[in-house]
């Protein structure tokens, strides 16, 4: 799950580098705005990102961290930091490359990175009514009136895929627990 957020992230970021106007989205996925301290343990990750859009393809790299006061976030193209994000639960705060198109929005990013990483019971509690969040076999679906519009699925170890069908993007995320790696 962590992954995903990560990669969500990033397909958004992706997605608005494909093109400078993005088509209007099929449906408009709600917002999650959920608590750092939501999350039930802290993270430290290192991912790498293949984003597609239509017939565009990107790779990124991020770095996240969260704990139960900040979400951290920083997301790379070609050695460059398009975009650095800090979220404590009330201030979204982004620092973006001047490269970066309007069409990235931080709050998108962030709210595919919690659909992604923190526990279904705080998104369920964050939705709308007529939003609903399934959960089967390590996938989640978001679907409004039965109609999934965000999926995460399992591709294997360390490796998860996006797909945002109201956007219009996908994001295979690869990621490398970084508090794993250390010495």
């Amino acid at each position: 799950m962590q992954r995903l957020i990560v990669a969500l992230l990033l397909c958004v970021l992706l997605a608005a580098c494909a093109s400078t106007r993005m088509p209007a989205p099929l449906a408009q996925l709600p917002v999650l705005q959920l608590a750092p301290s939501a999350l039930p343990q802290p993270l430290q990750l290192q991912q790498r990102l293949q984003f597609r859009f239509g017939s565009h393809e990107r790779d990124l790299d991020a770095l996240l961290e969260a704990d139960g006061e900040q979400v951290r976030l920083a997301v790379q193209a070609m050695g460059q930091t398009g975009v650095r994000m800090v979220w404590d639960g009330n201030t979204l705060t982004q620092t973006r490359a001047p490269w970066l198109p309007a069409q990235v929005r931080g709050e998108r990013v962030l709210d595919d990175l919690q659909f992604a990483l923190w526990p279904a019971g705080a998104i369920r509690a964050a939705l709308p009514p007529g939003w609903t969040l399934i959960e089967s076999d390590g996938s989640r679906r978001l679907e409004q009136d039965g109609h999934a519009w965000l999926v995460l699925e399992p591709l294997g170890p360390g490796r998860q895929r996006l797909r945002n069908l109201a956007e219009g993007y996908e994001l295979v995320i690869e990621s490398l627990d970084m508090e794993q790696t250390q010495p």
